[in-house]
């Protein structure tokens, strides 16, 4: 349920989902740390005000995030001014036309009506966007401007973006994608929640994820106050 450093060799493989549903339900019991989410040793900084930071740590080429995405996007929608919502693309696999689209299109507001796109075009489609090349065929077929998006996607600024993204994946410890910081401090994931659920479908491990960061959602907000 969790797309590991050391599985990125099986990249281009299919993927087999096949999983049995069981009885497991969702426990009524308040999630549990070590289990369903962990704490960092030492939290870093969020944005000053009221609104809890949310980081989801993701990367394109992921199927677990493909599936993610879609529950993940109502969820933001559903808690609005309750979070500050932000993406970061790992850079597992070296895979760096991948991280340079994501920011570029963060960079240009587009990532609203093209992030599904890029996601369904290396899954759905099979076009991987491995070059630079590729990359600037697909947002070019996606109506967006050639040149800006090159002048953006070249930029001295975006290896800034580049590093820091690197930076706070290692301050947070990311060894697998999908994951989701909460507050700068909570860590939690559907391959840890999935622990204690036995074997359900993937879509019952994503549901039970968005539990427990409402509830890691509520809990920060509650330590605010």
């Amino acid at each position: 349920m969790r797309f590991m450093k050391q599985h990125l060799k099986h990249l281009f493989l299919t993927l087999s989902f096949g999983m049995l549903a069981s009885a497991a339900t969702a426990s009524s019991i308040a999630p549990q740390a070590g289990a369903d989410y962990r704490v960092l040793d030492k939290p870093q900084a969020t944005e000053p005000g009221k609104k809890i930071e949310v980081i989801e740590f993701f990367a394109y080429f992921c199927p677990h995030c493909f599936a993610f995405e879609p529950y993940l996007a109502e969820w933001v929608k559903k808690q609005g001014a309750n979070i500050s919502f932000k993406r970061i693309h790992v850079d597992f696999n070296n895979l760096t036309p991948h991280q340079k689209l994501f920011y570029t299109l963060e960079a240009m507001n587009r990532l609203e009506d093209i992030h599904i796109k890029v996601f369904n075009s290396f899954h759905v489609e099979r076009q991987r966007l491995l070059t630079d090349a590729d990359v600037l065929a697909f947002v070019v077929k996606n109506g967006i401007d050639k040149q800006k998006f090159s002048d953006i996607y070249n930029s001295f600024s975006m290896q800034a973006k580049l590093s820091r993204g690197s930076q706070l994946q290692n301050t947070f410890k990311i060894d697998g994608v999908p994951t989701v910081v909460i507050d700068g401090r909570f860590i939690t994931s559907p391959s840890d929640v999935s622990k204690g659920l036995g074997r359900v479908p993937e879509n019952v491990q994503l549901e039970e994820t968005l539990k427990v960061m409402d509830w890691l959602v509520a809990k920060a907000q509650k330590e605010k106050k």
